[in-house]
């Protein structure tokens, strides 16, 4: 069928067949008893208003069918002009609503309104939380892993892949991460969230000095003169050394209140200060930025976690209740009690759709727009009339069964004040 089969523009609407006879065939049955009492009334007088009602429900129904046909095709197929409305403006039409569209819903203002009145996380906690219903959510569940794992699979992998690194990379550039990065600090520190790290280091050095014991020694050697090798002093002072730092790394590690230690600290909390106001190390957080962001191994990381990112949502989607069952249903569950009882989360992501929402109107309302007026223009308009017409036939031959009746009634009314 064309452009609009695979558009899958399912609007028939059932019943708009017989409706289309009943019109038809009250038009007919008007015509026939306009002619049954034309012939009748010079022997019955009183038929003049039977007359009366048929003839003008007959020019009511015409008018009314002439009407309906003229938004679609030509009436009896004659090029009279102003008909054939919806083929000939096809173009224009999609333009118009793809405008409407834009003007009225894709507004970046009108969205966040309307997203404010939306509880989405109350509404994604109460789903996971506890279904409606096992049927329903194995309903659910079923449709929306098939439409998922159908878009996936069907929209071209590297572009999409390509637009997803593009995305990350462009939002990182766009965004400071140093005051960022200073504020985690900042409340990691302020919360003891940093003793675990800084004990870890610790720890770490501690086994790197076991594990580079020999290069220790070996560096030690080398820079002692012969003096020292002579008396044999620099294999003391290689295990000098190496005792020093394995005991400061076993003081560090026990004493929270090690004089190294609490200088790390400092060092760590002034870190976090100049992250935030010092321009000069966040000029350089900056540059490391995108040092980082311009190297290739960072783009085939990104392409590697894309990938990944992929093929489990694939998976996940084609085999749905395995993926919910386990702990990554326990962890979904968990998530929706959450959602439930925090309002303080609830009212974060809420606010995060929001803005994003918000966010992809301005940013892509105009390719949307753009989308359906080229969608609309690229569809057959034989088609897409006959389709169109079909949604809405009930309705247009309710209309002209309306213009027959009422055009009835109007002709017998001026007939009988023409007799008063």
């Amino acid at each position: 069928m064309g452009p609009v089969s695979r558009a899958r523009l399912n609007l028939n609407q059932p019943g708009a067949t017989g409706m289309k006879v009943a019109a038809t065939g009250l038009l007919l049955l008007m015509a026939a008893l306009f002619a049954l009492t034309r012939a009748l009334q010079p022997h019955h007088p009183w038929l003049g208003f039977v007359k009366a009602f048929a003839e003008a429900a007959m020019v009511g129904g015409l008018a009314d069918w002439f009407a309906v046909t003229a938004l679609f095709r030509h009436p009896l197929g004659l090029p009279i002009p102003h008909t054939a409305i919806i083929p000939r403006n096809k173009d224009r039409i999609g333009e118009a609503l793809a405008n409407f569209i834009n003007e009225n819903f894709l507004v970046p203002s009108v969205v966040a309104r309307r997203m404010s009145e939306i509880d989405v996380a109350g509404a994604a906690g109460r789903f996971l939380r506890a279904p409606a219903s096992e049927e329903a959510k194995s309903r659910i569940r079923q449709g929306a892993s098939r439409l998922i794992a159908d878009i996936f699979e069907s929209l071209d992998d590297e572009r999409l892949g390509g637009i997803f690194k593009n995305a990350i990379a462009s939002r990182l550039r766009s965004m400071e991460i140093s005051p960022l990065l200073g504020h985690a600090l900042a409340s990691a520190i302020n919360e003891d969230r940093h003793v675990p790290m800084l004990e870890a280091s610790i720890r770490w050095m501690a086994r790197a000095l076991d594990a580079n014991e020999p290069l220790i020694r070996e560096m030690v050697k080398k820079k002692a003169n012969w003096v020292l090798k002579l008396a044999g002093f620099d294999t003391k002072l290689a295990d000098a050394i190496l005792d020093g730092l394995r005991k400061l790394t076993a003081e560090m590690s026990t004493d929270p209140a090690h004089p190294v230690r609490v200088k790390v600290e400092e060092a760590l909390a002034q870190l976090a200060n100049d992250l935030q106001t010092r321009p000069e190390t966040r000029e350089r957080v900056e540059a490391m930025k995108e040092q980082l962001l311009d190297n290739r191994s960072v783009s085939l990381w990104l392409d590697t976690i894309w990938q990944k990112g992929r093929e489990a949502i694939v998976r996940a989607a084609r085999n749905p209740d395995a993926a919910m069952a386990g702990k990554l249903g326990e962890v979904l569950n968990s998530m929706g009690a959450t959602l439930e009882k925090d309002a303080r989360i609830r009212a974060s992501i809420n606010r995060f759709v929001r803005r994003a929402a918000a966010g992809m109107a301005a940013s892509y309302g105009s390719s949307i727009v753009k989308l359906v007026s080229e969608t609309i223009r690229s569809w057959d308009a034989r088609t897409v009339t006959a389709r169109l017409e079909s949604a809405v036939g009930r309705d247009l031959q309710y209309i002209r069964i309306n213009g027959t009746i009422v055009g009835g009634l109007v002709g017998l009314a001026i007939y009988a004040l023409d007799r008063i």
